[in-house]
């Protein structure tokens, strides 16, 4: 299967606490959430639901996990999702599909279709992109994400980038991590000036020499 990611982040590249609730991640005091609701156009909306649709099986972080199970796995959401899907679709698509978690504290997942994975995670999350077709997609799930690219899981990194400098919050890549070059696969903006921006990781960037 293909590893794929889909992202929020602001211009200045946070991702925490963009859902519905201001109050939804206050870590380290952060006190500006809820920037990307209400912002995405329907032609946006749209590329997420099909997104969350074509998806074959979804791999999670803990914090992410249980936000998702809080909401999208809330029994009426769930119930709602598989009586009629085409007017649910990420909700249908989270709950009919498997969900593969990686943690070592959340070792009993309640969530219908969850897997946890225990022991060497590359080894697992390996084993599952050795699947001949499909695609695996990770959303939110910060820590993750910057695990998994730092050991060259990532096949595709989907950013959907709001108009807005926050100043703070955690940010998807960190201050020092891995150098990753990335070829640009596809380029859109929104009537509401979000812009979607598709990468695929391509090695290490080139850095000009002092001769140059």
């Amino acid at each position: 299967m293909k590893l794929t990611t889909m992202t929020q982040v602001t211009v200045d590249g946070v991702m925490q606490g963009n859902g519905g609730a201001s109050d939804e991640d206050r870590r380290n005091g952060f006190e500006r959430g809820g920037w990307a609701m209400g912002v995405f156009d329907n032609e946006t909306m749209t590329f997420i639901d099909q997104t969350y649709e074509r998806a074959d099986a979804f791999l999670f972080g803990r914090r992410t996990y249980e936000l998702f199970a809080g909401y999208w796995g809330a029994e009426e959401r769930a119930r709602a999702a598989l009586e009629d899907p085409g007017n649910h679709q990420i909700a249908a698509a989270l709950n009919t599909k498997p969900k593969y978690l990686a943690s070592t504290t959340l070792t009993e997942p309640r969530w219908t279709n969850t897997t946890h994975l225990s022991g060497d995670l590359a080894a697992a999350v390996g084993e599952l992109k050795a699947k001949p077709a499909g695609e695996l997609q990770v959303h939110g799930s910060g820590a993750l994400i910057r695990w998994l690219l730092a050991n060259d899981l990532v096949d595709e990194i989907t950013l959907l980038v709001v108009p807005v400098v926050l100043g703070q919050g955690a940010r998807l890549f960190p201050d020092a991590g891995p150098d990753i070059a990335l070829d640009l696969v596809d380029s859109r903006a929104d009537s509401q000036g979000v812009t979607i921006q598709v990468y695929r990781p391509a090695g290490r960037p080139r850095y000009a020499t002092a001769g140059a």
